[in-house]
């Protein structure tokens, strides 16, 4: 009988999870979190996360191709609609007709997969170069708003160029936060989070950034709709060559 199951909402608890249904042979009618429960007409079926049985499915796709695996993990990070079901679908095909999968692009199992991925890397590349940081008493600290989980995939990039510093890059969609401090790193969920108001210091080298961002731009060259192609509007909330004064100056 098909069945809805139910986990924590982490990727080793979805491992935990297909791990169930093949033991079971129940299919999955849908997957839901443990915060966003909602009302099903099939069975319920809770499952708590094992990380042993979430390393053998791992192991298991790895087995069959590493990049079916990095396909898996990083389809999760997706803002996909229904997006365990396409990793079910996916990891279903693959256990039946093995790696040679991959090479059929346009199949119903693997396409919708790929897609999510590129979407994600594509915001990914981007925000390599949106991410502003600003210093809040000799802590560095940004904020952004993308549609996919990215911080996982941001770690390494920021870790690694600034390895001297303290900072925390706040994820406002996701509600959660990477801090970085002398070479350790933890991705943690964050509520009801508030940036600090910056201090004159810091609202002066906003101020110097902005003026260096109008000086460089040639005026007849000026072309909006190309600025928004490259640098997508929905960003622009969170960087500071976008933000004016009165939106940055402390209360009172």
């Amino acid at each position: 009988m098909d069945t809805a199951y139910r986990y924590d909402g982490s990727l080793e608890g979805f491992f935990c999870c297909i791990f169930a249904i093949y033991v079971n042979k129940e299919p999955p009618a849908c997957f839901q979190t443990a915060d966003d429960p909602q009302p099903t007409l099939f069975p319920v079926r809770w499952v708590d996360t094992d990380a042993a049985q979430a390393q053998r499915i791992l192991n298991s796709l790895v087995k069959r191709s590493v990049q079916a695996k990095e396909l898996v993990v990083k389809g999760f990070l997706t803002c996909a609609p229904d997006r365990e079901m396409m990793l079910y679908r996916f990891i279903r095909a693959l256990y039946d007709e093995g790696p040679g999968l991959l090479r059929r692009l346009s199949d119903d199992a693997v396409y919708p997969l790929s897609k999510a991925v590129r979407h994600l890397e594509g915001e990914v590349q981007l925000l390599r170069g949106f991410v502003r940081f600003s210093e809040f008493d000799g802590v560095l600290a940004g904020e952004i708003r993308p549609k996919n989980r990215v911080l996982p995939l941001l770690r390494p990039h920021f870790c690694a160029r600034m390895r001297e510093e303290t900072f925390l890059l706040y994820d406002r969609t996701h509600l959660e936060g990477l801090f970085y401090q002398a070479g350790q790193w933890r991705i943690l969920p964050m509520e009801d989070f508030q940036m600090a108001a910056p201090d004159g210091r810091e609202l002066q080298f906003r101020r110097l950034w902005r003026k260096f961002y109008d000086t460089v731009a040639i005026e007849a060259r000026l072309n909006p709709k190309l600025r928004m192609t490259h640098m997508p509007k929905r960003y622009w909330d969170t960087m500071t060559e976008f933000q004016e004064d009165t939106a940055v100056l402390p209360e009172g």
